[in-house]
């Protein structure tokens, strides 16, 4: 027996799809509709836009005349009038109101200051009138003397320790002594390499001759004075 399809049942299911797809057309229609926008073309003559012609502007220019400079001043030189024999001449007479004359006038001696700013000890390249060594009594440079004799005193008087040759000692020892008021030789000072080497620096210095003491501004001053004895064997 044949099948018989329902042709109703079948129209009436599509009617449905049918408006759904209908219906959303429409309504995207509308949507597009109401949010397109239109913007107007304008039309620019390009022969009428001339942006050059539209900004120059001449600015007139204008020159301020200044005046002259001043004639500079002449300067008259003073003139000198010479008065005449017959002529009165006015003498100006100044006194003198600041003493007395019958006012005593009292005369000042010598008077003696005591200088007390010299110092006690002054070194020997500052000091006014350095120790003279014996023998640099009528030198010139009495400066250049003393360094000389002493040069000669410690050539003269140099022995080299066995002891320290013997150890291989050498360098140099550095010696501070002071000549005193007296012209004497005290506080010596030393340092070296080795007690030996300064022991004999000390023996040379301990055979300087008495001196005749430095003096600042005219007193007598203790005088420091440094020099170095070098110890080097051959």
């Amino acid at each position: 027996m044949e099948a018989k399809k329902n042709e109703d049942y079948k129209i009436e299911k599509n009617s449905i799809l049918y408006f759904s797809v209908g219906l959303a057309a429409v309504l995207l229609m509308i949507y597009l509709a109401l949010e397109w926008k239109t913007y107007a073309v304008t039309e620019w003559d390009t022969a009428k836009l001339n942006l050059q012609d539209e900004l120059t502007e001449e600015v007139p220019i204008t020159f301020q005349k200044l005046p002259p400079p001043p004639p500079p001043k002449i300067q008259t030189p003073p003139t000198i009038e010479i008065a005449d024999d017959d002529d009165d001449v006015i003498e100006t007479v100044i006194e003198a109101d600041e003493t007395n004359q019958d006012t005593e006038i009292l005369t000042v001696d010598e008077v003696d200051f005591e200088d007390n700013d010299v110092p006690d000890e002054v070194p020997f390249t500052v000091i006014e009138d350095v120790p003279i060594f014996p023998g640099c009594e009528g030198a010139k440079d009495k400066r250049a003397c003393f360094q000389e004799k002493m040069q000669k005193h410690i050539r003269k008087n140099f022995r080299y320790p066995e002891p320290a040759q013997e150890m291989g000692l050498q360098g140099r020892v550095n010696l501070v002594f002071t000549i005193q008021k007296d012209g004497s030789i005290d506080e010596v000072k030393m340092r070296g390499p080795h007690k030996i080497l300064e022991t004999e620096a000390a023996r040379i210095i301990s055979k300087l001759p008495k001196m005749i003491p430095g003096k600042q501004r005219g007193t007598p001053v203790k005088v420091p004075f440094a020099i170095p004895i070098t110890f080097k064997l051959q």
